[in-house]
């Protein structure tokens, strides 16, 4: 029944939480109680743009969100220099927190925000939505459960996803967008992308914090007040077994979600691993034992694809993830799951690990 649902409250109308609203109202454990903005017609005109029910809460205000008694969980898309105020706000008044990703402008920053969740006994869990598609479940299938791909000892990441020199807004984009801004999201590119980059090469290491970051000597942009435009960094392992991974990240390439794995046996690859190209399924290729034929003028085996089924799009399936949560915590008494905020937490820690190397002119930094 609708009234059993995990009531959402969203506060900030960016344009992600069009996104967010929809799976909101996809997911079949939650609803979408609320809206807040610093604007009541802004507000309004998000509800009535995105074709939502008329009975949602609109509010003028973040605050209002905030104390609204039935409001469950609280979505927040803004700013990331704005995160750690609003969200040590939500977790103080006992509100499940959902916030964008980067989660903070570093470590310290999400600590606070973790600490104040846990204080409080409420949910913690960001917004990368690609963790929960059915497709990256069957992926840790093939790497950690079946060990098909053997000893992993090269990961190759390339996630681009704004041009200049092809989109006519990136112009606009690249002087005006507050991912450029430094009062307002001053990881720039690193925060907007490069999080994804180093999310899934720590999914691919089952969580493994590396041993050391570098960014690369002439690959790092900055624009003229200092943020990340584009970088590129190596993130290498030496224990239990030596593995680099490279990572890069910039506003300045056609749109790319590339993704390789490549192990001692076989090979993974996709060209979506952000945002897949349909709603509804998702695939990826694996090689096992590919060698060249004789005289090399061939291949012994080609690429299987694996193509993975997904009832609802990802994101709904993050809504409905989270929604199970809050309600075993409501309901049954459950403790909030570590897990999440573990993932988020080390995936800042690497962030600021290759934020830290830009910064000292692209010198190893020791994790």
């Amino acid at each position: 029944m609708a009234e059993d649902r995990v009531r959402f409250g969203i506060i900030g109308c960016a344009n992600i939480a069009r996104k967010l609203a929809r799976a909101i109202t996809l997911a079949p454990n939650s609803t979408l109680y609320a809206i807040g903005s610093r604007s009541i017609n802004k507000a309004n005109q998000f509800v009535s743009t995105n074709g939502l029910s008329p009975t949602i809460k609109v509010y003028g205000s973040y605050d209002e969100v905030l104390d609204d008694p039935l409001v469950d969980v609280v979505y927040l898309p803004l700013p990331t220099s704005l995160h750690l105020h609003w969200a040590v706000l939500v977790a103080n008044k006992k509100k499940h927190l959902l916030i964008e990703k980067p989660t903070a402008l570093d470590v310290d920053d999400l600590d606070k925000i973790l600490q104040a969740c846990a204080s409080n006994g409420v949910q913690f869990m960001d917004g990368s939505m690609w963790l929960h598609h059915p497709r990256t479940h069957k992926m840790k299938e093939m790497l950690f459960d079946s060990g098909n791909l053997g000893q992993l000892d090269y990961v190759s990441l390339l996630t681009t996803i704004y041009s200049s020199s092809t989109f006519t807004a990136s112009t606009q984009i690249l002087t005006e967008d507050i991912r450029v801004k430094p009062d307002l999201d001053a990881l720039g590119a690193l925060g907007d992308l490069g999080w994804y980059c180093v999310g899934i090469i720590l999914w691919a290491k089952n969580y493994q914090l590396p041993t050391s970051v570098t960014a690369l000597t002439d690959t790092v942009t900055k624009n003229a007040a200092g943020v990340i435009l584009s970088c590129t960094a190596s993130i290498e392992y030496n224990q239990p077994e030596r593995t680099i991974a490279t990572m890069h990240c910039s506003f300045f390439s056609h749109g790319s979600m590339d993704l390789l794995l490549s192990g001692t046996k076989g090979s993974l690859r996709l060209k979506d691993y952000i945002l897949p190209f349909q709603e509804d399924s998702a695939s990826f290729d694996y090689t096992l034992g590919a060698k060249f034929v004789d005289m090399h003028i061939g291949w012994n085996v080609k690429p299987d694809r694996v193509v993975v089924a997904s009832e609802l799009p990802q994101e709904a399936l993050m809504i409905q993830e989270l929604a199970r949560l809050v309600e075993g915590i409501k309901k049954f008494g459950h403790r909030p799951e570590d897990k999440w905020p573990d993932i988020s937490r080390k995936t800042q820690l690497v962030l600021d690990a290759v934020k830290k190397s830009v910064d000292i002119g692209c010198k190893i930094v020791n994790l």
